[in-house]
């Protein structure tokens, strides 16, 4: 039996879970029909949830559905508790998003729809409460499909005017219609499947209206996936059952996963492996035991301990981040008596549920702060903390969850040399985009520190959060690159690395420009009319920016977005002056610049020169005994030169280059690359340091150079195609008035060119914002021309692709991007910068006009003499 698991998610009080149970009702797996309001409903299955009436734990339910067995994710819908909400967007096939007829699409339902388009869940939806005075069928549709996407169809509707709907969300779907009236459900199923189309089906989820057809539209039109012979799967919550037992809830993605098996997990240096004693399928609080469990099913799994969520399992990779993260710390005020220790061990069982709680342990005050999203699910944690574990505690005045990130890249060095101990560490850190987090990553070549060092470097930027310089708030949004490193053949051990990578970190943040950033919500700020003013204002003062209002009814709307801690207890002034009319919906924003660094930087008061477990400083050695030297002074001391250079020296296309010579890119005549190369690499002066499998390089003559030859097949050469673009004088200013023009300028440049030289070019433009966009590869003429897919940059498929065809080909790369010339030298390529590319490709223009002008004089002459000889 074909297998689905569907997630059912809502802005609170739409009728989320009152539809999951008629759903369960309608397909026989219920006997009885539950009700939020009478505490009896069947996936509401904890204390708390049937007090407050709200969903706070994501639950499952199996129901069969036409041929189908369907594995239903109830997931909660207030907006505090939107983390467990997005931990089961990872495993779901398909989505149910439940709208409520009379109020239309609210704050947190345009959150929703954000996330599932994240993370590509194919979308169906239920507008619920239309037996409800005020609900309007064609304007609820007109505001899905002014709100969310103009592909929101009407599937309640039939013939013509309900296939060409459809049709006009595909242009196969069009042209099925053009030639036969109708759109197969194939097709159908594609445009679902693509995220291109969006069905719709209205009724009264409490009266049972409607809930039949949308079952059976469920089954029609939602595909199921095909799965991999091999074993995979993926884990989306840890929890415990009622007699403590550690549960791990996971969908097998994958093979089958058996009774017994043995499952390991875990990063390279600190893997695990243990067996799954028991496979459990949940519905609702009850659930049977299996042997096995095929590709497709969501189970829970006892017996292992240390698995978390968004971990993949056998061939499947791990999560992405998650984009919803907590915006309030609060310190937890234990009662009299209680060992702080004793208790933040724990609240970590409460943190392993819910990866979006955050416990921080202030060592110096001995308190436990907790990071979570809103006051209700504080409230909720005060009541499942004395449930669990009979303890009374209570909360502090809750405060802003900030972040640091970099302005501009840096170069970061850590140094640790007590006596009879050595690391040295270089890290390029680079700002990312916003909402990126954190990501890592290698350029040193292994003739400079060996793979198992780069591993643990690697290790140790990952194993903890870094604080910033400003505040002493979590890092994000940056890339750490590691650059150059040396170990000791004798002394170094693996604590070592931990101390220099951590104090690299610190000493980039300190060498770069810190930026404080806060937590924004996005707004929609419903007031009558008459108040709108009043509302505008209270916005900019409040630091918010916002849409032009929008008019609907007697009302007026604001749409925008505004710092978390100028809202604190704005609704509350919002129902005030416009007399219980209004209303005000936030919904998390991400993180932006603060609006006030100077004033919060001086309130919480943290100096990065006083924090002695994150100095900033590095240890050398001198004289039998080891000394610290400050940040801004380590430079000078350091063993290694990383050929990281920023600012005006960090232009690599400033360098001078000696003229004259053919612009052959050869390593005997690359005299720049010889420069950089050791720049980046350095010389190895001691024997005492490892690794040392060749002499000390000096000079390029001696062919010492960790560059592979390889002389089977052509040449290949990538070109960044849009840093060309922009380098290049006659592009940009074609790029100015038209991209498309400028990019098919550079395609005929580089056609001429590889007739020339008959080298393989490869042309890769950045196509990673275009949304759903898969990637393509194509040929113009002579010359292949790559997009890269969706979340993929150029940089990223150039690096893979250097990597790949550099073991049995000698590769070239165009750009004007340092960072990445240097990784691509570790690849075993050569760089041609985007000013030396120019050169060659005019001198090959001129060859080729030589040529040309040569080849018309001879036959010119050739002709004329052809003339003289006839009789």
């Amino acid at each position: 039996m074909k297998k689905l698991v569907v997630g059912i998610l809502a802005h609170v009080d739409a009728g989320k879970t009152t539809l999951s149970e008629a759903m369960l009702y309608r397909s026989g797996n219920l006997k009885k029909l539950g009700r939020v309001d009478h505490q009896d409903a069947f996936l509401d299955t904890d204390a708390l949830e049937r007090e407050r009436g709200i969903t706070i734990f994501s639950k499952q339910a199996v129901l069969p559905l036409d041929g189908l067995e369907v594995t239903l994710l109830d997931t909660p819908g207030h907006v505090d508790f939107s983390s467990e909400m997005e931990r089961t967007l990872h495993v779901l096939d398909c989505a149910i998003l439940v709208i409520s007829g009379t109020d239309g699409v609210q704050g947190h339902t345009r959150t929703l729809w954000r996330l599932l388009d994240r993370y590509h869940v194919p979308t169906f939806l239920f507008v619920n409460k239309m037996d409800l005075a005020g609900a309007d069928r064609q304007a609820v549709l007109e505001e899905l499909r002014r709100r969310l996407d103009e592909n929101c169809v009407d599937f309640t509707q039939e013939g013509d005017p309900f296939h060409e709907a459809v049709a006009m969300c595909g242009e196969e779907a069009l042209t099925a219609y053009l030639d036969t009236g109708t759109v197969p459900d194939s097709e159908i199923v594609s445009l679902i499947a693509a995220r291109r189309l969006f069905p719709c089906w209205f009724g009264s989820a409490l009266r049972l209206e409607g809930v039949d057809e949308f079952l059976a539209g469920l089954a029609r039109y939602a595909r199921c996936p095909d799965y991999p012979a091999e074993f995979a799967a993926r884990v989306y919550k840890i929890a415990r059952d009622p007699q403590g037992a550690r549960l791990t809830y996971l969908k097998v993605t994958g093979g089958t996963l058996k009774v017994k098996a043995l499952l390991s997990g875990g990063p390279e240096n600190d893997r695990w492996e243990e067996k799954a004693d028991q496979l459990r399928i949940y519905s609702g609080s009850r659930f049977q035991t299996v042997s096995e469990a095929p590709a497709g099913t969501v189970c829970a799994v006892t017996g292992l301990s240390r698995t978390f969520a968004g971990e993949g399992l056998g061939t499947e990779a791990g999560a992405a981040l998650p984009l919803l993260e907590p915006v309030l710390t609060y310190q937890v005020i234990l009662p009299d008596g209680c060992d702080p220790h004793t208790a933040l061990l724990k609240l970590r069982e409460l943190e392993e549920e819910d990866p979006q709680l955050h416990l921080v342990w202030n060592e110096h005050l001995r308190e436990i702060h907790i990071q979570l999203m809103g006051e209700v699910q504080l409230e909720i944690l005060r009541r499942r903390i004395a449930q669990r574990f009979g303890l009374e505690v209570s909360f502090g005045q809750g405060s802003i969850v900030y972040r640091e990130t970099i302005a501009a890249p840096a170069e970061g060095v850590g140094h640790y040399e007590p006596l009879r101990h050595y690391a040295e560490v270089h890290l390029l850190l680079e700002p990312g985009e916003r909402g990126s987090g954190l990501s890592f990553a290698s350029a040193c070549s292994e003739d400079v520190l060996d793979r198992n060092w780069q591993r643990l470097i690697l290790t140790h930027l990952t194993e903890r959060e870094h604080p910033g310089v400003l505040t002493g708030s979590p890092i994000t949004d940056m890339k750490l690159t590691l650059v150059a490193g040396r170990a000791h053949l004798k002394h170094t051990e693996g604590g070592d690395f931990r101390q220099a990578t951590y104090r690299a970190v610190r000493q980039g943040l300190k060498s770069a420009g810190s930026v404080l950033l806060e937590p924004w919500y996005d707004v929609r700020l419903e007031v009558p009319s008459e108040n709108l003013g009043r509302a505008m204002s209270d916005l900019q003062q409040r630091h918010g920016v916002f849409q032009p209002p929008e008019t609907e009814g007697d009302m007026a709307v604001l749409t925008g977005a505004a710092p978390v801690a100028s809202l604190h207890g704005y609704w509350t002034e919002v129902t005030a002056y416009t007399r219980g009319r209004g209303r005000l919906f936030c919904v998390p924003g991400g993180y932006r610049p603060c609006h006030n660094t100077e004033e919060v930087v001086a309130a919480l008061g943290y100096d990065s020169e006083r924090d002695t477990e994150n100095p900033t400083g590095s240890v050398f050695c001198a004289h039998g005994a080891g000394f610290t030297v400050p940040w801004d002074q380590v430079r000078s001391y350091m063993h290694v030169d990383s050929g990281v250079r920023l600012g005006a020296a960090a232009e690599l296309e400033q360098e001078e280059r000696p003229a004259g010579g053919r612009l052959s890119g050869s390593l005997a005549d690359d005299k720049e690359l010889q420069a950089i190369y050791e720049r980046t690499y350095g010389k190895v002066e001691r024997e005492a340091f490892r690794p040392q499998p060749k002499p000390a390089r000096t000079s390029l003559d001696e062919g010492k150079y960790n560059i592979r030859s390889q002389d089977r097949g052509p040449e290949y050469l990538l070109v960044d195609g849009y840093n060309i673009i922009y380098a290049w004088d006659e592009l940009k200013a074609a790029a100015q008035s038209s991209l498309d023009a400028a990019r098919q300028l550079l395609l005929d440049i580089l056609s001429n060119y590889q007739g020339f030289r008959k080298c393989v070019v490869i042309v890769v433009f950045d196509a990673y914002k275009v949304k759903g966009n898969p990637g393509s590869v194509s040929k113009y003429h002579n010359i292949h021309v790559v997009y890269t897919k969706e979340a993929e940059t150029a940089d990223s498929y150039i690096e893979k692709a250097t990597y790949e065809i550099a073991r049995e080909h000698r590769v070239r790369v165009a750009t004007s991007d340092g960072a990445e010339q240097l990784i691509i030298l570790g690849h075993g390529a050569l760089r041609v910068s985007a000013r030396i590319f120019k050169q060659e490709v005019e001198q090959a223009q001129g060859q080729i006009s030589a040529f040309l002008a040569e080849y018309n004089r001879k036959n010119k002459g050739s002709k004329v003499g052809d003339r003289l000889s006839r009789p």
